[in-house]
């Protein structure tokens, strides 16, 4: 009965219960990054980077399932769709898991190159990849809450899901893109100088 109201709630005002978990994903995301909460364990440089790796796997498996949810909504497959779009929006869940964990409780890595045109084309990757992802929170969350408090033809006929969802999956696909290729450059290509947490 208390799910059921739950979801009621959910559907008579997503923008609310977006708004509401927006905040509290940026506070938790901002408390660790700016206010060094201390409820993360202290982990070494060793398992910072396989979290790093184990990230950059999510990530693309996230990618893939929402290109291949893009798709099947175009050839009208909604479960198909609700089913990478949800297995998507649970890998991210357990990406800032573990980003979080990374994060707070071991530190970061720092590209390890002079500046130059390849260090100034990271940083706009990065940055665009770090804009896109705190500007998808509110619209990916909108999206996700239509999709799981509507039917499909409710979707269709009473929301904005498909162009909210269009916007939330690009941005998403992008920024998960420019993740991927930043990972690579840090971990694989150029090199890194590690600051703990």
């Amino acid at each position: 009965m208390e799910l059921a109201n739950a979801k009621r709630r959910a559907k008579e005002r997503p923008g609310t219960l977006t708004a509401v978990l927006t905040v509290v994903g940026y506070a938790l995301v901002l408390g660790t990054l700016v206010g060094g909460l201390p409820i993360y364990p202290e982990i070494s440089k060793e398992t910072v980077n396989l979290l790093s790796h184990a990230i950059a796997g999510i990530n693309t498996t996230a990618t893939i399932l929402l290109v291949l949810g893009w798709r099947w909504i175009r050839k009208g497959e909604v479960d198909k769709h609700r089913a990478a779009m949800g297995s998507a929006f649970l890998l991210i869940l357990v990406f800032l898991v573990l980003y979080l964990l990374k994060t707070g409780g071991g530190g970061t890595k720092e590209i390890d190159l002079a500046m130059g045109p390849v260090k100034i084309a990271y940083f706009a990757m990065l940055a665009i990849h770090v804009l896109l992802s705190i500007l998808a929170v509110p619209v990916v969350l909108y999206a996700l809450i239509l999709g799981v408090t509507h039917t499909p033809t409710e979707l269709r006929n009473e929301t904005p899901h498909k162009r909210i969802g269009r916007i939330a999956a690009g941005s998403w696909i992008v920024s998960l893109v420019l993740g991927v290729v930043t990972y690579l450059m840090l971990n694989h290509v150029y090199g890194y100088d590690f600051a703990a947490a």
